[in-house]
């Protein structure tokens, strides 16, 4: 491409910067071409295993030479960078090069050396590299001004001077590129491991298989118990969140529980009053409160502790179903067919486990609600929760008298102050208190008076007639229909019929509040009672039947369900990406081993290298630098057999 070359196996180390590269587009080449070749150029120097061979012009200006502008961005110290001088035989007459292979103009660590290709009419006519090299070596001869300057004049003293600065340049990164080397060389060991082997035998598709759900079993019940490898520092997992849900979220959840908090003063009153039947009982706190109303509220609220232990055990079913995922091994992956059957397996089996669990916490609860436990040693009992609600009813009591009293001096205060402004009212037109009462006149329709002189409801009828016909009536029998004017005078008795819904009267009495402090204190006792008891037995519930349970079965499980002779086959079925990195992971590790190889007999500066031991050592650092590209190895692997 252009001014810019290089040879096929040293082009990532030893690279030509020619300053004749291509400025303005030719033909379908694009318009970037030369941001282009820039960026192509600086990719491969800008490494540090890279000796860059910059080649410019001896008859252009040096100070203007694009490859050392190239050189000194990828090489500011000037390390790896030697200066290639060439055209010296088309340099104008009356000047030479000797200034800039002394490097007086732009010094260069490594030094300059002047070459002599060949010509365009050389190419023509087919010149031999030979022949090109004798030509060169005659015109620094003829050139008395170079005669001094023999080494560093000539493309073989530019050859010896490229194979020493190699030899050097290896041996200051080989140590490096070994440990490198070996570095890579474990991690895709483990990598190669880790895709494993197929094998066509019944005999190792079965040792394979047990394997696999034998690794998978053994880490759950690893992460499970807390002694998982990958255990992690950042965050609970595994049993760890499974106490976590037992300790923070169930026991603290029923703990803030308040029993009490649903039921209304009208509702216990309705249960106790239900509890007496039709009569009304005296109030016998020892009888009462330990039969009918007290289990029947202390009941209810047991039932409440049911939903709250069947979502804990839900709660450690998905925990289980989460541990299970972690299980999932790099090993597993490969075959997708018994990855799917190994989750299906595990789901069944842990809601399998979930069944007996979630029927065990419902027979805990109904035992609980069966027998109501009063001679529990924890149990407040009636006597004392008497005790303790009519010391609560005194004290509110005197707190109540002494805020009547105050409102009441009050009250006095206002009235005699109402009645001192009623005497300063003038009394004109008032009666004297000694005048005798009038009697009431009686007219035709009034009636009669009675001894209050309050008229008569029943209307004018004789006092004899009215006593004579009230002896009548009660006489007379039930059946014998009431006739003539008494059926006038007396009015049918109507009572209204009961409401569909009766409650409880508004009004509460003393006797009422005491039933419903001392029934509220033997409630909260017996509930803390449950309460406790469900707390301890719906874990170990859930631990028995469910965490223990697929944790020492799981195995088992596998075995009954996947190790089966004729499903071999269909399950270790491989992802077709697996072999494909598998193949890839055994061709560079291969490379690898090749590149590890070191000589046997040490390379001296002083001495030049034979071609074989410097293409085995350049080899050596170009597989290192490609091992990140595994295509470029596959490519050019024919070409490393060769040369190795």
């Amino acid at each position: 491409m252009g001014g810019v070359s290089s040879h096929s196996w040293s082009a990532v180390h030893e690279f030509l910067c020619n300053s004749q590269r291509d400025s303005v587009p030719v033909g379908d080449q694009p318009t970037d071409i030369e941001a282009r070749v820039r960026t192509m150029i600086l990719s491969y120097i800008k490494h540090k295993t890279c000796i860059i061979l910059a080649v410019s012009p001896a008859n252009a200006d040096l100070a203007n030479s694009d490859a050392l502008q190239m050189a000194r961005i990828a090489d500011p110290d000037g390390s790896r960078t030697i200066g290639v001088i060439s055209k010296l035989d088309i340099m104008d007459r009356g000047t030479d090069a000797r200034s800039l292979l002394l490097g007086n103009v732009i010094p260069l660590r490594l030094g300059y050396v002047g070459v002599v290709n060949r010509s365009q009419e050389d190419i023509s006519r087919n010149r031999s590299i030979r022949d090109a090299l004798t030509n060169e070596e005659n015109f620094f001869r003829s050139r008395p001004v170079y005669h001094n300057l023999s080494d560093r004049c000539g493309v073989p003293q530019l050859a010896k001077k490229l194979n020493t600065i190699l030899v050097q340049h290896i041996k200051a990164v080989l140590p490096d590129l070994k440990s490198r080397i070996s570095n890579q060389m474990i991690f895709l060991q483990k990598e190669l491991t880790s895709y494993g082997e197929l094998t066509d035998s019944k005999s190792g598709q079965a040792a394979l298989l047990l394997g696999i759900i034998t690794k998978y079993s053994s880490d759950y019940q690893s992460i499970v118990e807390g002694n998982y490898e990958e255990m992690s520092t950042t965050e609970l997992s595994g049993g760890a969140r499974i106490h976590y849900i037992f300790q923070e979220i169930f026991v603290r959840g029923l703990e803030e529980v308040d029993p009490c908090d649903v039921l209304t003063d009208e509702d216990i009153r309705t249960a106790i009053q239900n509890a007496t039947g039709p009569k009304n009982v005296l109030f016998v706190p020892e009888v009462q409160f330990k039969t009918v109303p007290f289990e029947v509220l202390v009941r209810r609220q047991i039932a409440r502790l049911l939903e709250p232990s069947l979502q804990c055990a839900r709660y450690i079913y998905d925990e289980l179903v989460k541990i299970s995922q972690r299980c999932e091994s790099y090993e597993l992956q490969r075959f997708p067919l018994l990855r799917r059957r190994i989750d299906e397996v595990v789901a069944n089996f842990l809601r399998d486990g979930l069944a007996p669990a979630e029927t065990m916490i419902g027979h805990l609860i109904e035992m609980e609600m069966d027998y109501i436990n009063t001679s529990h040693p924890a149990f407040l009992g009636g006597s004392k929760a008497v005790e303790v609600a009519l010391q609560q009813q005194r004290s509110s009591m005197v707190l109540t008298s002494n805020t009547i009293k105050a409102k009441d001096m009050h009250d006095c205060k206002e009235t005699r102050a109402e009645r001192l402004l009623i005497l300063e009212k003038p009394t004109k037109n008032k009666k004297p208190h000694n005048l005798q009462r009038e009697k009431p006149v009686l007219s035709g329709s009034s009636g009669p008076v009675g001894s209050w002189g309050i008229p008569s409801i029943f209307g004018t009828i004789e006092k004899s007639s009215s006593d004579g016909d009230k002896e009548h009536i009660l006489n007379r029998g039930h059946s014998e229909p009431i006739q003539g004017s008494v059926e006038s005078s007396y009015a049918c008795i109507q009572l209204r019929e009961p409401p569909l819904v009766l409650r409880v009267n508004d009004v509460q009495t003393e006797h009422e509040s005491v039933e419903i402090s001392v029934t509220r204190l033997l409630l909260n006792s017996y509930y803390d009672i449950a309460r406790k008891n469900i707390q301890d037995s719906v874990p170990k519930a859930i631990m028995h039947f469910l965490v223990n349970h697929s944790r020492r079965e799981l195995q088992s499980v596998f075995i009954r369900k996947l190790y089966r002779e004729n499903m071999f086959e269909e399950m270790l079925q491989e992802k077709e990406e697996i072999a494909a990195k598998r193949k890839r992971c055994k061709e560079i590790l291969r490379v690898l081993q090749q590149a590890a190889w070191v000589p046997t007999k040490p390379l001296h500066s002083d001495k030049t290298p034979n071609q074989v031991q410097i293409t085995k050592l350049t080899l050596h650092i170009e597989i290192v630098r490609n091992v990140k590209s595994p295509m470029c190895i596959h490519n050019d692997r024919t070409f490393y057999e060769q040369n190795l």
